[in-house]
Order: structure tokens, then C-alpha cells, then sequence
């Protein structure tokens, strides 16, 4: 599928250059390692904290990465950054509803089945989250910031891990879609550390908001300004808990409500019409027809015929033919001197 604009902008991107499977999957390697040295290098090289501690380990979290698919594979999945806002708009609304409402259903028996199992593991749940906890003391900072982070990995993982796929015209895009969205779910792995075995409440919901994402994406032309707002509003809603918890939840499930609104509507847009009682008919529509639509019921049989009488053929005019006798039509060849000369 063509990721470009229209026109010469469009021709001009699908001539770009694109890296190889090879280069492509070293730049993959470089990300997962990139993201995950923030959880083992402070603690293996305890020097390095403070490099990580500050603004500066972003670079290294995010800026090797996306170092490495400039140089590695190109601009060319990020083409389309841009492309059919209108379109990109509602299908992230349709699918960041929809899949965010999965999430919470699949929560829901995953309560259900820990309550049953191992009722302690639901307590870890409890424990602070340390990405928040930090956030406490500018609060509104990481409200702003989150949007930018939110432009970022969506760069990285919808717009070069997933949108790699899409440039080359994969017919497996679907299957891209998966483990791509598994990847992204499986690098935020301080919910690992944090939870321990309450994470399977939280990885399921990344999940599925990185495949609502990559759906976007693949529906829009590979937009990535939508999901980038949409990732951002998503991570703000929680900072936003911080500040005033009302009102990160009327953020949060706000837009998700937006979204369910919007696939509805679809849904009931894309249903064709019921067929009203005379358009069954056809053009002409039954014989008659009365006010109210319904057509008027079609006339009784003729009565049966006496044991032993021959069937008789009517003609035109509603006159019997000259095979009728006298037991279909009693009386009628003495008093008609036609159309009954077998009499």
C-alpha cells in the first residue's frame, strides 16, 4: 500500500530509497536494546544513573533508534506522516474506542480470574507507579511532554517498525500489525517490574492501543499525526489523574466514548436499508395497492371440481371453451348457442 501524497509527492516518495530486510531488522535491534538499557544500565553501571536520570537518557532511549532507521532504512515509511487527516481522524477515534473498550473487558475477566486464583497477586496492583511518581512534582510539565513522547514512539513503532511493512506493499500486514504491537507492548517493561505478576493486567491494554494504532495508520495512508495526538491524550489523561482525578478520567474516557459513538454510527451508516413491502414487488409494484403499503391479498381458487368432471379451459372473456360439459358449467349449452358445441 503507497504511503506518499498525491501526484508528483507520491512518486517522488515511492522513489526513495529502502533499507533492506537485513538493515531493517538490525535498526528493530538497536530500538528494543536502546528502550531497554533505561532498566539494566543504572543498575549494572551505577555512573551512568545520572545520565539516565536526566533528559539526556531520552536521547539514548529514543535518538538511537530513530538514528538508526534514518540511516539504516530511510524516510520512505514516514511519507505519508500527513496524508487523509479527515480519514486518519476517525478511524483513530473508531479503533482507539473500540479496542480501548476490549481492554476493559478483557481487565474484567482477568479480575475475575485472579480473584479466583491467586487473590494476592490483585494487591500488587496497588503498588505505585514510578513514571507517575516522578511526575508529582511538575505535573503539568508531563502533561505537555507527554504529547511529544506520544509524536515519537509512534514515529518509531507505527511509522518505521510497522509502516516498513506497509511501504514494501506487504500482503501480511495484518500479521505486522500483531507482533509489532506485541513489541511495542512488551518494551514498557517497568509495568513488569513494577506489578510482577499483576502485569498481565496492563500489558493487554498496550497491546491493544498499539494495534488500534497500526490500524489507523494502515487505514489513513500512514498517517501519523492523529495516533501521535491520540497516543499523547491517552499518557496526559494519566498525569492529568494527578492534578484533579476527575478530571483525567472525563479525559480518558471521554475520547473513548467519542470513539464508540463514531463506530457506532458507522456501523449503523454502513447497514443498508430494510426493503418496504412494495419495493419487494418491483418497479410495478402488486396490482393494487392501498394507502397504508401493504398489498391487498390475491383472490380465492376457483371452487373444485365435481368427481368425475374434466377440467375446464377458460378463454378469453371468461367464456368456456367447447370441451366444457354440462357438469362444470350446468345449464349453460342450453342457453348459449355458442362456445359450448360439444353440449
Amino acid at each position: 500500500m503507497a504511503l506518499a501524497g498525491r501526484g508528483t509527492a507520491g512518486e517522488a516518495a515511492g522513489s526513495r530509497p529502502l533499507g533492506s530486510t537485513g538493515a531493517y531488522a538490525v535498526a528493530v535491534l538497536v530500538t528494543v536494546a536502546a528502550i531497554l538499557s533505561q532498566y539494566f544500565v543504572p543498575q549494572l553501571v551505577p555512573p551512568l544513573r545520572v545520565l539516565y536520570g536526566s533528559f539526556t537518557g531520552l536521547g539514548i532511549v529514543y535518538g538511537l533508534p530513530i538514528l538508526a532507521f534514518a540511516l539504516l532504512v530511510g524516510r520512505r515509511p514516514l511519507s505519508g506522516w500527513a496524508s487523509r487527516l479527515g480519514t486518519a481522524a476517525v478511524e483513530g477515534l473508531r479503533w482507539y474506542g473500540l479496542l480501548s473498550l476490549l481492554a476493559l473487558a478483557v481487565t474484567v475477566v482477568l479480575a475475575i480470574v485472579y480473584a479466583a486464583l491467586d487473590p494476592s497477586a490483585l494487591r500488587l496492583l496497588s503498588r505505585p507507579n514510578p513514571v507517575l511518581e516522578n511526575a508529582r512534582s511538575n505535573p503539568w510539565f508531563w502533561v505537555g511532554f507527554s504529547f511529544v513522547i506520544g509524536a515519537v514512539e509512534e514515529t518509531i513503532f507505527r511509522g518505521w517498525i510497522f509502516g516498513y511493512w506497509l511501504a514494501r506493499g506487504s500482503p501480511s500486514w495484518k500479521v505486522h500489525a500483531l507482533w509489532t504491537s506485541a513489541l511495542f507492548a512488551l518494551v514498557h517493561l517497568y509495568y513488569g517490574t513494577t506489578y510482577g505478576p499483576a502485569a498481565p493486567f496492563i500489558y493487554p491494554t498496550l497491546f491493544l492501543l498499539g494495534l488500534a494504532f497500526a490500524l489507523t495508520v494502515r487505514a489513513s495512508g500512514g498517517n501519523l499525526v492523529i495516533v501521535a495526538l491520540l497516543h499523547g491524550a491517552n499518557d496526559a489523561s494519566a498525569f492529568l489523574e494527578i492534578i484533579s482525578p476527575n478530571a483525567g478520567l472525563a479525559v480518558h474516557y471521554g475520547v473513548i466514548g467519542l470513539g464508540v459513538a463514531i463506530a457506532l454510527a458507522l456501523y449503523l451508516r454502513s447497514r443498508p436499508p430494510p426493503l418496504s413491502p412494495v419495493a419487494a414487488w418491483g418497479p410495478g409494484g402488486p396490482p393494487s395497492v392501498p394507502a397504508y403499503g401493504w398489498p391487498i391479498p390475491p383472490p380465492p381458487p376457483p371452487p373444485p371440481l365435481p368427481p368425475g368432471a374434466a377440467p375446464a379451459a377458460v378463454v378469453s372473456g371468461g367464456r368456456p371453451s367447447a370441451s366444457c360439459n354440462e357438469a362444470r358449467w350446468p345449464g349453460r349449452c342450453r342457453r348459449a348457442t355458442r362456445g359450448c358445441g360439444s353440449c
